[in-house]
């Protein structure tokens, strides 16, 4: 399995008010009005793609939902192709691979299906590597200054998003509603058994295509994982570029009154002290919480859960050792984990992906895809230099490990 991870770091358009609740008599007497309702794409791990424009430039822009974004960015290359003014600053943004100060474009308008999100100050920064890894350009990140503003219903049944004024809102019967810090990014307790119950809290993070993501610190003083218990190396991207990581599960993790089995979780040397341990333990990123639909309340500071269609599926317990980017029109091997199946199966840095199980192209999110069925082995055609081979992968899983 490919780790996800990039930390910049709803319900459908028909609402039957009859099925719903009203949950926080403290809220405001004004009803929440919808204002615009609208689709999304996802890529592995649940990350949400939308389409959105920016001031009276009539050029159609990919930005990610993240709320493990502090603000709202923009990609460098897209800043300069739509000539805007940039300004330096102090402001330094971290990520789980590095640190940098960023520049700043004032006072812009998001343009999204229906609604204009006015007084936007973008920072600056290169998503490149978020191109390489979802063979998409992104041109910006969508976080904390849209979510302030709003109630965001988040609905991966229908892979649709409404947007509501801030206000009384009812929520679906038969959900549960965290009452999470809100700073930048929410904020809430979770519970991790292992060996023993450990209670901690964490970073929600949808623009993590993972679930679990844990400092090597709070894997250590806390989980006391046992002494046999397989750790399997792979690799993440972030911010300054890439990072090691290891994968495992845990027996348990519970958010709310939702438990969880067997959750697979990545373990990172938290250099640049994103996760701030020892407040937090870590995050919990968008492969878990897209198994609910969610609304994101955060002038309440609310956000309810209920689970949804995808509540039951199996984790993505797969494991190759392999990684690969879009790079230059290809998919170019960057990364074989010694002593993986990858490595076992032959393949080497530099490889260019031809085809892959029964199917011939360059669509990186598939081939993703084929190499999240565990025990399955898949030939892979890669070009190594001017020799086409054909290679016979054997995906692991994590779970048996």
């Amino acid at each position: 399995m490919r780790t996800k991870l990039i930390i910049a770091c709803i319900l459908s358009t028909f609402i039957n008010l009859s099925g719903f609740c009203l949950t926080d008599k403290s809220a405001p007497k004004k009803p929440a009005i919808l204002l615009t309702s609208f689709s999304f794409r996802q890529f592995s791990g649940g990350v949400i793609l939308l389409k959105a424009t920016l001031n009276n430039i009539p050029d159609t822009l990919n930005f990610i939902l993240d709320t493990g974004c502090g603000g709202i960015s923009l990609d460098s290359a897209t800043c300069e192709r739509l000539h805007l003014i940039t300004t330096p600053s102090n402001v330094t943004i971290r990520g789980i691979a590095g640190a940098r100060k960023v520049n700043f474009s004032y006072n812009n308008t998001l343009v999204l299906p229906g609604l204009k999100v006015d007084s936007l100050n973008l920072h600056i920064n290169d998503y490149e590597l978020l191109a390489n890894v979802y063979g998409e350009h992104i041109d910006g990140i969508i976080g904390h200054s849209f979510f302030s503003r709003y109630i965001v219903m988040v609905n991966y049944d229908s892979n649709r998003i409404n947007v509501y004024s801030p206000g009384q809102l009812k929520y679906p019967r038969g959900g549960h509603l965290l009452k999470p810090s809100v700073r930048s990014i929410p904020i809430h307790p979770g519970r991790l058994v292992e060996s023993s119950i450990v209670n901690a809290r964490f970073y929600l993070d949808i623009g993590a295509g993972m679930c679990l993501v844990l400092s090597s610190n709070f894997a250590e003083d806390s989980i006391n994982f046992a002494s046999d218990k397989r750790m399997f190396e792979t690799q993440a991207e972030g911010v300054g570029g890439k990072t090691r990581m290891r994968m495992t599960t845990v027996k348990e993790f519970k958010l709310g009154p939702y438990r969880l089995k067997n959750v697979p979780a990545f373990i990172f040397d938290d250099n640049y002290n994103v996760t701030e341990y020892p407040h937090l333990g870590g995050l919990i990123g968008n492969d878990l919480l897209r198994r609910f639909n969610v609304v994101f309340n955060y002038p309440q500071k609310e956000i309810h859960l209920i689970p949804n269609k995808h509540y039951r599926e199996k984790f993505d317990y797969s494991y190759t050792g392999l990684g690969f980017y879009f790079m230059d029109g290809v998919v170019r091997i960057t990364d074989v984990m010694t002593g993986s199946p990858a490595d076992k199966a032959g393949f080497k840095e530099g490889d260019i992906i031809v085809g892959m199980g029964n199917g011939f192209g360059r669509n990186i999110q598939e081939y993703k895809s084929i190499l999240m069925e565990t025990g399955k082995t898949v030939k892979v055609i890669v070009r190594r230099q001017q020799e086409l081979l054909e290679l016979k992968l054997k995906i692991a899983s994590v779970l048996k490990g």
